[in-house]
């Protein structure tokens, strides 16, 4: 006999029981875990819905804002105490009530399958509430890098993915908690994804696409996803719906960022067009396509799309030369629209407005224009959003659309209206808190105060700043992009006016 006996080998749980070695919920610092029912208050609820009177949106909650010197905070406190801040009331991944304070302690009081003692509370004084915001246009696995395609030899998977991962915190550091991948080699967007559903990963919701569907050498042919038929564009569709995709992705157009294409031209016929949008909605598919020039726009909506990425009608000229009737044509087809406005576009414009996505009058003829960012391409990186929403005011996109644009409208955008976007009763529980009110200034909305992700907190990484670029000193549009493009192309223009006759 020792004097130290060997422990029994423990038995079985009991039912219900929960075992010594399994780590705490909140094991990253969250103050919400996903499983409770908790109570968060501000001073204002931004519910993602338009406001009564034009150009507002609703608000709910009424404590005013305290100034610099602290004049007001008597008042603000006062109407806290009163329950006069906005609230949300959530449940596990679910949001249970959104409105006033006052109304969600009325509403606790009046349920009789929850607790009050059980609720917990998270109290955020200064702050707005709001929907978490959306990314539409996206590339997860590219972001980071210098070129669009990086090579990565035998490792290439591997490193995309961890790429992808990476973007994914990234998005959801600066409060994006959705986003649509538009464009990612071998599917890697999938299974992101299929990981963070899992809970293997921390990201935003991912609505996935995997490679573009393009021509024979066309525009990202790199992505792996060509063809040159009918039979062929039902059997990429087919393919892509296999592989578990949530969107699929056609390049109407060319593009400015693959060798030998131009952005004005139109790679599919109408009619192509219609074989795979009818297919891909057949298969319950969200259907997006990139298009630049004129033609590809028209093809694309004419034949059913649900979603155009750029519409900067550039043309062979190098310029945008916006179509007032093509636009009206959109707008009732009900198309959403990204502009792709990236945080350098407002540099860009200002050295040369020839190529200049029209955004502003596109809205202005009822078109449905989204945050989309084209981020994860080189020189947009995925902590440049915010910076992205300030260059689409700058453009002439108001405020308040501009925070649509950002949260329900873009949830529209990427087929999960009614799921998220909004803060309602219903709605996933994915949302933020921001000190001060971005309708003010959407620079508030680099100060989070609170991420919340399927009802969890997420603790936003550290992440150095965007530089801004006051000229080409370290690089500036670089070696890619419209502006290298279009150069090519107008010397090649220059070139043949000048040329005598012969």
């Amino acid at each position: 006999m020792t004097d130290n006996p060997t422990p029994p080998f423990p038995g079985p749980p009991a039912p219900g029981e929960i075992t010594g070695w399994i780590p705490p919920p909140t094991d990253g610092g969250e103050r919400l875990d996903g499983r409770s029912t908790v109570l968060v208050t501000a001073d204002r609820l931004i519910t993602g819905r338009r406001g009564d009177a034009p150009g507002t949106l609703e608000v709910l909650g009424d404590v005013p804002a305290v100034g610099p010197d602290g004049e007001g905070a008597a008042d603000a406190g006062a109407a806290r105490r009163a329950g006069r801040g906005g609230a949300v009331l959530l449940r596990r991944k679910r949001i249970l009530f959104a409105g006033t304070a006052a109304e969600a302690e009325a509403r606790l009081a009046s349920r009789t399958d929850l607790v009050a003692t059980d609720v917990e509370r998270l109290d955020l004084p200064g702050s707005t509430l709001m929907p978490g915001l959306i990314e539409t246009h996206d590339h997860l696995p590219t972001s980071g890098t210098d070129v669009e395609y990086p090579d990565y030899g035998p490792h290439e998977i591997a490193r995309l993915t961890l790429n992808a991962t990476r973007s994914a915190r990234e998005l959801l550091s600066v409060g994006v908690t959705s986003v649509q991948s538009l464009g990612a080699r071998h599917y890697i967007d999938v299974a992101v994804r299929d990981a963070i559903d899992n809970g293997d990963v921390r990201g935003p919701r991912v609505i996935a696409s995997g490679p573009q569907i393009t021509t024979t050498g066309g525009h990202s042919y790199h992505a792996g996803a060509e063809v040159d038929s009918l039979d062929e564009i039902r059997h990429e569709v087919r393919h892509h719906h296999k592989m578990g995709v949530d969107t699929i992705k056609v390049m109407a157009t060319g593009g400015f960022m693959t060798g030998g294409s131009a952005p004005w031209f139109a790679q599919f016929s109408g009619g192509e067009l219609e074989v795979l949008f009818a297919e891909a909605h057949r298969l319950g598919k969200w259907m997006a396509a990139h298009a630049h020039g004129a033609q590809g726009i028209e093809r694309a909506v004419r034949a059913g799309v649900d979603y155009v990425a750029h519409a900067s009608f550039i043309t062979a000229d190098g310029r945008s030369e916006f179509d007032p009737a093509l636009a009206d044509e959109m707008a009732r087809a009900g198309v959403h629209v990204d502009c792709t406005i990236t945080p350098d576009m407002p540099r860009m414009l200002r050295r040369d407005d020839s190529y200049a996505p029209p955004a502003r009058r596109l809205w202005e003829h009822g078109v449905r224009i989204v945050a989309g960012h084209d981020a994860g391409i080189p020189g947009v990186p995925q902590r440049g959003y915010v910076g992205g929403l300030e260059a689409l005011e700058w453009v002439g996109l108001p405020r308040t659309e501009v925070i649509l644009a950002a949260t329900s409208r873009a949830a529209a955008a990427i087929g999960r209206a009614g799921g998220t976007g909004v803060l309602a009763e219903g709605f996933e529980a994915d949302l933020i808190a921001v000190a001060g009110d971005p309708r003010e200034s959407l620079d508030a909305l680099r100060d989070l105060t609170l991420v919340v992700t399927r009802g969890r907190e997420f603790v936003p990484d550290r992440l150095e700043g965007v530089p801004v670029l006051l000229d080409d000193s370290l690089g500036g549009l670089g070696p890619i992009g419209p502006a290298a493009t279009l150069g090519v192309w107008r010397t090649l223009a220059e070139r043949r006016r000048t040329h005598p006759e012969v």
